[in-house]
C-alpha cells in the first residue's frame, strides 16, 4: 500500500451538500472513505471497459421454472461455461419463481457474453450482470 496523500477539492456548495447527504445515507464515516470508493468504482469500470485479463461478476436471474424446458436450457448453457462459473445459488421464491445467483470469474468478454445469453433466454423474467473486479489491481 502506498503513502497516504492529502489533497484539496473545490466544489460548489450545493454539490458538497448533496455529497454529504450521500455519505450519510451510505454510512460513510468520512468524505475520504466515500471518495476512495468512488475512485475504486471508476477504476473497476475502466477495467471492464478495457476487458483485459481476468475479471469477476455476479449474474442474477429470476424465472418461472414451470416454463417448458427453461430450467434445462439454463443448466445446459451454464454447463457449457463451467470454466467461468465459480458457484451458483438457486432459491425457490414461491411455487413458480426461482432466483439464481451465479458467481463468475474469467475473461471479461466471455463473462459478458454468458450473461447476455442467459438473460436473453426465453422465459427469463429478469436478469442482471453486476461486474466487479478480482481486486488484484486495486489498492
Amino acid at each position: 500500500m502506498g503513502k497516504t496523500i492529502r489533497f484539496g477539492v473545490s466544489l460548489d456548495s450545493d454539490l458538497l451538500t448533496k455529497f454529504d447527504e450521500h455519505c450519510e445515507e451510505r454510512s460513510y464515516q468520512t468524505r475520504s472513505e466515500a471518495i476512495r470508493d468512488l475512485i475504486r468504482n471508476t477504476l473497476v469500470e475502466r477495467e471492464w471497459d478495457s476487458a483485459d485479463g481476468e475479471q469477476a461478476g455476479t449474474l442474477t436471474l429470476v424465472y418461472d421454472h414451470h416454463k417448458s424446458g427453461l430450467s434445462q436450457r439454463l443448466t445446459e448453457i451454464q454447463h457449457d461455461a463451467h470454466d467461468v462459473i465459480q458457484s451458483s445459488l438457486h432459491v425457490h421464491l414461491d411455487h413458480h419463481n426461482c432466483l439464481e445467483v451465479i458467481i463468475l470469474k474469467g475473461d471479461a468478454e466471455i463473462i459478458k457474453a454468458l450473461g447476455q445469453k442467459l438473460i436473453s433466454t426465453k422465459g427469463v423474467k429478469h436478469g442482471n450482470l453486476a461486474l466487479t473486479t478480482t481486486g488484484k489491481g486495486l489498492i
